[in-house]
């Protein structure tokens, strides 16, 4: 939704008099949406949707799924081109950074992630501290909490990019 809100509709409840705006939101694609966040507060009623069927659950400047016409998009992209066309590395670019990279570009990414795929080896170490029956899935999300301690100087918690 890009939040331009030309129009609106206005829902009234006879009974008690009162009303509430509806601004309608227009997407990029696809249809508009009936923005009803303020429906509570001016009238005190909530919306039922069985199955979030009529629901935008958020809004998405990565995804656009339409089931019923069996669309799936990342970045305006069809699932299908993606899949057929593009290496794993080339999405995860598009979804990350909004468009799909130059070769210039995919060879720096790929570079940058494979850098920081490196395993420190006392990280390494963890793996000999369990005990040898015990489950690998465990085992994976204990060393990955762990990751933080070792590979906390490239996330700045105050960049919300991060």
């Amino acid at each position: 939704m890009n939040g331009k809100t030309e129009t609106a509709f206005e829902l009234s409840d006879g009974a008690s008099g009162r009303s509430s705006q509806l601004p309608v939101r227009t997407g990029t694609i696809g249809p508009a949406a009936l923005d009803i966040a303020g429906l509570h507060k001016d009238l005190d009623v909530f919306t039922y949707d069985p199955g979030f069927a009529a629901t935008a659950a958020t809004e998405s400047r990565i995804t656009y799924i339409d089931g019923d016409a069996g669309v799936l998009l990342y970045r305006g992209y069809p699932i299908e081109q993606l899949a057929g066309k593009s290496s794993f590395m080339e999405v995860a670019y598009l979804l990350l950074l909004g468009e799909l990279p130059t070769r210039k570009q995919l060879e720096e990414f790929t570079g940058n992630i494979r850098y920081h795929t490196m395993i420190n080896e006392t990280l390494l170490r963890f793996f000999n501290g369990f005990h040898h029956n015990a489950h690998p899935m465990a085992m994976v999300s204990a060393v990955v909490a762990s990751m933080s301690a070792f590979y906390h100087d490239t996330m700045d918690i105050y960049n919300p990019r991060h």
